[in-house]
């Protein structure tokens, strides 16, 4: 049977839950086929180390899609099998590995990615939680016509998102990703029929958001408390924000801070305000504590934790 030449062939290449909604707009999408879907190999998850397939791979199997798991793209196995599909546009969205050379001429429309920030701000593997640490009031999706470098390729299209006051990466991320997958679906057909000009992007002005290291979630008490309940936020699912309560490894849920509150005790000093309120000493102001778990206990939030743990009153987190 002929193809239909309005029908665009689309090779999707994705990993996490980000990268879902814009596989599932694909799949709905009357002008799009997809030929095949690409995803990272299974890997060992949760206490168990059991191998777990990613996100990008339960949507594939749920609508029958030709499903393929390279380690790498660099193999001849890995770039016979995408010739094979014979795409006219490869689109990507978190997948997880750089496209080699190969693969980024092999489509006629080249490849496009789907990227949760408005480059060039933010490129790299973690532009939402770094927008939150940064304190930006505005993030948005990029859809880019991609080149060999990381982020680089000039823009197709852009669309704003607003930081709300409450986002955590999770939350933000949920935004973006339903934000890209609408943004693709509106760029693509006009971006196969060349009427989109790709528009560089501007290089001083770019910055970069690296992958996040579960290190990074332990808290500076010496640090303003604005900055610590963006980055509690930011960290949120993972890795969490976490100091010490008594030797233990005690988790920031949620806080927020007063940056005027003027307190006494050094840094990290946990102190109960009159009406009930408890707070930590920060480098500057302080930061209201809502919800945490200790170690071994469940997440509470600060009124039903204090009820078992009221010496924490007057104690030095992170010592």
């Amino acid at each position: 049977m002929d193809r239909d030449p309005a029908t665009i062939r689309v090779i999707f290449m994705g990993t996490p839950d980000f990268a879902v909604p814009t596989l599932e707009a694909l799949v709905d999408a009357s002008f799009v086929d997809v030929v095949g879907v690409v995803t990272q190999p299974d890997r060992p998850a949760g206490r168990s180390q059991r191998l777990t397939p990613s996100d990008v791979k339960k949507e594939a199997l749920k609508h029958d899609l030709p499903l393929a798991q390279p380690a790498s793209l660099r193999t001849p196995e890995a770039l016979a099998q995408l010739e094979a599909w014979q795409p006219d546009v490869i689109v990507v969205a978190a997948f997880g590995q750089l496209l080699p050379p190969d693969v980024l001429d092999l489509p006629s429309h080249g490849c496009v990615n789907v990227h949760a920030s408005l480059l060039p701000r933010w490129r790299g593997a973690a532009p939402a939680p770094a927008a939150i640490i940064a304190g930006d009031e505005v993030t948005g999706i990029t859809i880019m016509q991609m080149d060999p470098g990381l982020d680089t390729g000039p823009i197709l299209a852009q669309k704003e998102v607003t930081i709300r006051a409450d986002d955590t990466w999770e939350t933000l991320e949920e935004r973006l990703a339903k934000a890209g997958a609408q943004l693709l679906i509106e760029t693509l057909p006009n971006y196969v029929a060349g009427k989109i000009v790709p528009q560089a992007q501007d290089e001083e002005t770019a910055t970069f958001a690296d992958r996040i290291q579960k290190s990074e979630g332990e808290i500076d008490w010496s640090r303003p408390a604005v900055e610590l309940a963006r980055k509690i936020r930011a960290y949120t699912p993972w890795p969490g924000a976490y100091t010490t309560l008594h030797g233990k490894r005690f988790k920031i849920l949620r806080a927020t801070p007063l940056p005027k509150w003027r307190g006494e005790g050094p840094p990290g000093t946990v102190c109960a305000l009159g009406d009930g309120t408890v707070v930590v000493v920060t480098g500057q102001g302080a930061l209201h504590l809502e919800e945490v778990q200790l170690a071994g206990k469940r997440r509470m939030d600060i009124e039903d934790f204090l009820c078992g743990q009221r010496d924490c009153i007057g104690s030095c987190l992170g010592t």
